[in-house]
């Protein structure tokens, strides 16, 4: 079994367990720090009135950041280094970090993961009062922060999540939950045979159909303002689930297959696309699911255990990238 450090090294897992610098990278991308400094860079005390802040307790961080590398001293004072750059906000980490957008604020709810251990349930509402869903409702600058998370981690799987599997076996493809419509559209482009369907909430769905009509879609797609936990649209060869299930615990998971074979017709399929425990994946965004959905990665008997009641019976378990799989029901006959 492979170990991060060697036993023994207490250090390492002192650094490890540590909270000062994950909270310092995530302090310094929220208030803009490595922006502010790259080039020349600026003194402490002319940054922290720039940005209202305790000149000394800004001095501290800024201390701390020239350690691990973040920044470095300059005759101006301090200044983002090269490595430090990677946290600037033409990079997808600063939007993962900063405190203010639905990732970075979703990750806090770790310092509540005893909740979670001891109770499987997620340990997001027990620090924020609601649950991640409701927060994204309610703030317009989460849920926009989420939606580009989401287009960002998936667009760069998008060629292979298109090529590795035979999506036009389908007519029609509902797409369920699916965000601002990059997956859906992707498959539309490279079959140009197939018409989709996609249900999501407002204003997302609008945003779907900008992608839609951006890329000259119009014609084969539908949207559909709505939530998964209602009736979805009848009749399509195939309901696509990406990154969904492993969103919700048991309970609400069942809801939503119970939508879709509602919706299937009977010779309809139900194809579910995220990490796989086991399979792909990692154990540190497992324990995210748990703490901020008190969600997980199942496992392949757990998908099984999971579809049996609605009667959907698992064919096939394709790898689609190093991230996610394909998991394809279909629906059993009385």
């Amino acid at each position: 079994m492979a170990h991060w450090v060697a036993v023994g090294d207490v250090d390492s897992i002192r650094r490890m367990a540590g909270l000062a610098t994950p909270m310092a990278l995530r302090v310094a991308v929220t208030l803009g720090v490595p922006d502010r400094l790259r080039g020349d860079g600026a003194s402490v005390d002319d940054l922290a009135a720039e940005l209202d802040v305790d000149p000394v307790a800004f001095g501290l961080l800024l201390d701390h950041l020239a350690t691990i590398g973040i920044v470095e001293r300059s005759p101006a004072g301090y200044r983002t280094t090269e490595y430090g750059e990677q946290l600037c906000a033409d990079d997808f980490t600063n939007l993962l970090l900063r405190l203010d957008t639905a990732g970075g604020r979703a990750e806090l709810a770790f310092v509540e993961l005893a909740h979670s251990i001891s109770t499987g349930a997620a340990a997001y509402p027990r620090r924020y009062g609601q649950d991640f869903w409701a927060d994204l409702a309610e703030h317009r600058h989460l849920r926009e922060s989420f939606d580009q998370q989401m287009n960002h981690r998936i667009r760069a799987q998008l060629p292979r999540l298109v090529a590795g599997f035979d999506w036009s076996r389908f007519g029609t493809i509902v797409d369920v939950g699916g965000g601002r419509g990059t997956v859906l559209a992707a498959i539309l482009a490279a079959h140009p045979s197939m018409r989709g369907h996609l249900v999501d909430l407002e204003p997302t769905a609008t945003e779907a159909r900008g992608t839609f009509a951006a890329q000259g879609l119009d014609e084969r797609t539908e949207v559909t303002a709505g939530s998964f936990f209602d009736p979805l649209p009848t009749g399509a060869d195939a309901y696509l689930l990406v990154d969904i299930l492993h969103d919700w615990d048991d309970e609400h998971a069942h809801r939503i297959l119970t939508r879709c074979v509602e919706a299937a017709q009977p010779a309809g399929r139900v194809l579910v696309v995220e990490p796989v425990g086991g399979r792909r994946a990692q154990s540190e965004f497992n324990l995210a699911m748990l703490v901020i959905f008190g969600g997980r990665e199942r496992r392949v008997a757990e998908f099984r255990a999971l579809a049996a009641p609605h009667g959907l019976i698992l064919d096939a378990v394709t790898d689609l990238t190093d991230e996610r799989c394909l998991l394809e029901f279909h629906v059993e006959v009385p």
